[in-house]
């Protein structure tokens, strides 16, 4: 990999701006390969440096990965000056992050956020019908007619229907069904289950491509995807 100034290095793995890895670096809290560092523009190799910050070490990653179980009353935005956003959930310092689509501020459930904006192209991009599953909690029972009717594609008001669709009812007591879909509508599930007169009362994101919600992740908390899991999203 090509040699990387240790002030950028430090923005990338630390989330400092500049300014503020020079004053770091200017006050002797750095030290690359256990020799104290004061020079911004100082030359390393990002992959096998050892630099630490306050005895702290740094981890340099190109791309970063999360998976978030997005709770209600957070809106999937980088920034927003009236409502929390899913970024104010990550702890890590990670720079240039952002949510790879959207989930409604009242849904909950599967939020994948990365630096990647290549990877978040591939699985947003509209030709590659990227399936998405959900758990939904309706007004009311649905059954076979329903069901042809999401296999059909449903007028839900835009110029074409929705591509072909998956109506799984669930023997919940609670009028649960999984919802599979292979676009990203504005609003697509509520729409598709008001088009066939239901009404959804809870919506919950379960997968997203081959990526399944971590059944041991709770709401409002996140991880890092593991390598397996980036890599079978790649494909």
């Amino acid at each position: 990999m090509k040699q990387m100034r240790l002030d950028k290095y430090l923005t990338e793995t630390r989330g400092m701006t500049r300014s503020e890895a020079k004053q770091y670096l200017k006050k002797g809290r750095v030290t690359v390969d256990g020799t104290i560092e004061k020079k911004p523009e100082r030359k390393i190799d990002p992959e096998n440096a050892t630099v630490l910050v306050d005895g702290e070490l740094c981890r340099y990653a190109q791309f970063h990965y999360f998976m978030l179980n997005k709770p209600q009353g957070v809106v999937s935005a980088t920034e927003d000056f009236k409502e929390r956003t899913v970024l104010d959930l990550i702890k890590e310092p990670v720079k240039d992050l952002f949510p790879v689509g959207r989930l409604d501020k009242d849904t909950e459930g599967l939020l994948l956020l990365t630096n990647d904006g290549v990877l978040a192209h591939e699985l947003l991009s509209p030709k590659k019908h990227v399936e998405k599953c959900y758990y939904a909690v309706l007004d009311g029972p649905v059954g076979e007619t329903e069901q042809e009717q999401f296999e059909q594609g449903l007028d839900i008001g835009d110029e074409k229907l929705t591509l072909p669709a998956k109506l799984e009812p669930l023997s919940d007591g609670k009028n649960g069904v999984y919802i599979t879909v292979c676009e990203g509508r504005f609003h697509q599930v509520k729409r598709m289950a008001k088009a066939v007169g239901r009404e959804v009362l809870f919506l919950k994101r379960m997968s997203m491509g081959s990526l399944q919600l971590d059944p041991e992740l709770k709401t409002g908390s996140y991880r890092e995807l593991t390598r397996e899991e980036v890599e079978l999203l790649k494909r």
